[in-house]
């Protein structure tokens, strides 16, 4: 179950939605140079905040792109041989990409702890990809995800918070 006040970003940052698409609009236009930085500092503050483990709706709503290589760990992780993984775990959707075949994910323990965590496919990895290199190549991904991850909302709230100071986006 979801802690309240991980709802209460998700909600508040759902419903000022409409202004974190014109920030949004605003640093796609704009590029601004300390972009990266301020969003690394960001995730930081905002992960300092936010537990994964009292959440994981990323692992029990999202499914995720796997690649050849991420079979092939997490095949090993398991003891498997990677076609055994993917005939056990896996489907290839529309796109011809390897996802899994149900949700949440199969690895997704009751405790919230992922079973392969240590080999788990990059894109898990790397979610919610707000202190990647280029966020402004991710801002139209990161507003479908303030409605899945705490973190993402509690962001994007901390970004139209401090959008009135001009010099913090666009020196």
């Amino acid at each position: 179950m979801l802690p309240a006040h991980y709802q209460t970003y998700i909600d508040e940052a759902s419903r000022q939605l409409p202004e974190v698409r014109k920030l949004f609009a605003l640093l796609k236009k704009r590029k601004p140079a300390n972009l990266d930085a301020i969003m690394a500092d960001l995730h930081e503050e905002a992960f300092d905040a936010i537990d994964c483990l009292q959440c994981a709706r990323c692992c029990a709503t999202l499914g995720p792109r796997i690649t050849d290589r991420d079979i092939t760990r997490m095949a090993k992780s398991l003891r498997y041989k990677p076609s055994q993984l993917a005939d056990s775990y896996l489907k290839i959707d529309e796109d011809g990409d390897y996802v899994f075949k149900t949700m949440p994910c199969p690895f997704l323990g009751a405790d919230n702890y992922c079973a392969v965590y240590p080999d788990r496919p990059q894109a898990c990895s790397g979610y919610p990809h707000t202190d990647r290199r280029r966020f402004v190549q991710l801002l139209d991904i990161t507003l479908l995800n303030i409605k899945i991850c705490p973190a993402v909302a509690l962001i994007s709230l901390m970004m139209i918070n401090k959008k009135g100071n001009k010099n913090l986006f666009f020196k």
